[in-house]
């Protein structure tokens, strides 16, 4: 008798093992996806903010703008919680552990970025700074992969900072991307024997971008860059974030 009970309940317990394991070996996985998608969001948030300050920014007749690291953070703050509805300085239990280690990683390197650009940004006499939302993202994206194993890039099929040039997985995405109507979600991929994730989520030209990087095309915008002849809502880039499972 206690022989045929155990055959009935061994089957069952053999499913609940397997079942918890592949939840366990799961869970990382989308810990990891869910995190490439708030730091993508974060980064984007941050040149947002930067592109909402552009007016101040390069305002000549003013030299102390107030656009302060503590006022860049607040905006991001706001932003951030408005769109994704996390409060980056009071975390939710259910935020994934590894987002609650990354993502003030990639806020204190953006306010950097804002903090090391004063003497730029309060320079009177002088309208544009080149501080752009696209040249914040490269700097942020940079100072946050230098102290982080993630990588994070900005990156273009025809990038005007070289060290955004694409390496060949996210030219084959972008060359598709640019092909394809507008996606307002991140494209992910498990590569290596998915043991690491590429998340691509791409950024579309928005109507301020075009002053430097619409029509006529080839002519020579503020900065010195001839013209992409771009059109609102052409592809511009894309954030590409690399997160490898072994070093987490």
């Amino acid at each position: 008798m206690k022989f045929l009970v155990l055959l009935f309940i061994s089957p069952s317990l053999v499913f609940f093992l397997l079942w918890s394991s592949i939840s366990w070996a799961q869970a990382p996985r989308e810990e990891i996806e869910k995190t490439a998608q708030h730091l993508a969001t974060l980064l984007n948030v941050g040149r947002l903010i930067v592109e909402r300050n552009q007016a101040l920014i390069n305002d000549p007749r003013i030299g102390n703008k107030g656009f302060t690291p503590e006022v860049f953070e607040q905006q991001v703050l706001d932003e951030f919680i408005r769109e994704t509805h996390i409060d980056l300085k009071h975390f939710s239990s259910h935020l994934p552990s590894l987002a609650k280690e990354l993502l003030p990683v990639l806020l204190q390197s953006s306010k950097e970025v804002v903090a090391d650009a004063q003497l730029v940004i309060n320079q009177r006499g002088i309208g544009y700074k080149n501080f752009v939302p696209a040249t914040f993202g490269s700097q942020a994206a940079r100072k946050f992969s230098n102290r982080s194993y993630v990588k994070i890039k900005q990156t273009a099929l025809n990038p005007r900072n070289l060290k955004n040039t694409p390496d060949a997985y996210e030219e084959n995405l972008l060359k598709r991307l640019a092909t394809q109507p507008a996606l307002d979600t991140s494209v992910t991929e498990w590569i290596d024997n998915e043991t690491t994730l590429r998340a691509v989520t791409p950024i579309y030209y928005s109507q301020d971008c075009l002053v430097c990087h619409g029509n006529p095309k080839g002519i020579l915008d503020i900065s010195g860059y001839p013209r992409e002849g771009a059109q609102e809502g052409d592809l511009a880039g894309a954030i590409s974030i690399q997160i490898p499972v072994n070093k987490r």
